[in-house]
């Protein structure tokens, strides 16, 4: 491998790497399903990348759109919009290592507003911020050597998902390869890329959190452009990353574990049915769940009037109020 971007490997990436990986083994043991919000973070991501480009469509136009509605706004934010909805449910087709789908994808996303979509730009330009030209692009007569070299680090490479997707997605943005689209494709790319390594990262809206924190996000580019290497924006990318998961966490694990728990309890007032006799610990046994789950659910059921103890914990038994349970089941 004969170029290797410029990048430092820091203590806090390290530690972001380890608190992502944990989080990413947390939110495993929610099944695909459990993701009520798998459409919602889409229209998100879609919203998100969009914006930061200075589309003014919101979450209700984009999901109007989704629904084949006709919404307000710029033919050319509606556009931009359509190209972005086909770009990301084009994910599951596209090889992260192929440059030639990395060209499909910009033809994909721009083929409603350029004319030269799906090829590379043949002049020079300069990237613009607040404070005026902030990052002159390479020469485009280098553009088409740049990319195949930053494809062959990107199928060579040994670094972590996480890192090398980061990196990725700031020396494209460094490259400037497109004459318009650099920042979607580049924010698009790093998400495939964390598809290919996790299948959750398609249910994660990380271009919406860039959205939230789009100051942030320039300035990682820039000082990544001052000290010559990559290192501040990895470092920023993956607390974004690792913000977004938390988000996600957030949206998704109180239901589940609210469904959990109903369950518990049902499975729990049906072998107290079953058996007036047994015990907290057999209980625990045949529901496999803790002896504290066990009393926490026992005592809902109490409250709820559904059962109560008659006498005492040794040699007593359990009465289920079947007016209140018949009426549950109607």
């Amino acid at each position: 491998m004969s170029y290797k971007p410029p990048f430092t490997i820091t203590s806090k990436t390290l530690n972001l790497v380890s608190l992502i990986s944990e989080k990413l083994g947390e939110l495993s043991s929610l099944k695909k399903q459990a993701f009520k919000l798998r459409k919602a973070n889409r229209i998100k991501t879609l919203a998100g990348t969009l914006q930061i480009e200075g589309n003014t469509l919101d979450e209700e136009k984009i999901t109007a759109l989704l629904e084949g509605k006709i919404v307000l706004g710029t033919p050319r934010e509606v556009a931009e919009a359509r190209g972005a909805i086909e770009l990301y449910d084009a994910m599951q087709e596209l090889d992260f290592k192929s440059q030639k789908d990395l060209l499909k994808s910009h033809k994909i996303l721009m083929q409603e507003l350029l004319k030269d979509s799906g090829h590379y730009r043949v002049a020079n330009v300069g990237v613009g911020g607040q404070k005026g030209v902030t990052h002159v692009a390479p020469p485009h007569e280098r553009v088409p050597e740049l990319v195949q070299d930053l494809f062959d680090w990107l199928k060579n490479s040994d670094e972590h998902p996480l890192i090398k997707s980061s990196i990725f997605h700031y020396e494209f943005e460094f490259i400037h390869p497109f004459n318009d689209g650099n920042g979607r494709i580049g924010r698009f790319w790093q998400s495939l890329i964390l598809y290919n390594f996790k299948e959750i990262f398609a249910n994660i809206p990380i271009e919406s959190i860039i959205r939230q924190r789009q100051n942030e996000y320039y300035k990682a580019l820039e000082d990544s452009g001052t000290q010559g290497e990559s290192t501040p924006f990895i470092e920023y990318m993956l607390e974004i990353i690792l913000d977004t998961l938390k988000s996600v966490e957030k949206e998704n694990i109180p239901n589940n574990a609210q469904q959990n728990a109903q369950q518990n309890a049902q499975q729990i007032l049906n072998e107290i049915i079953k058996d007036k006799y047994i015990t907290i610990k057999q209980l625990s046994i045949i529901c496999n769940i803790g002896t504290r789950t066990v009393q926490k659910n026992i005592n809902e059921l109490k409250e709820q009037s559904k059962i109560k103890r008659v006498g005492a914990n040794k040699g007593g038994y359990w009465e289920v109020n079947k007016i209140k349970n018949m009426e549950k089941n109607r």
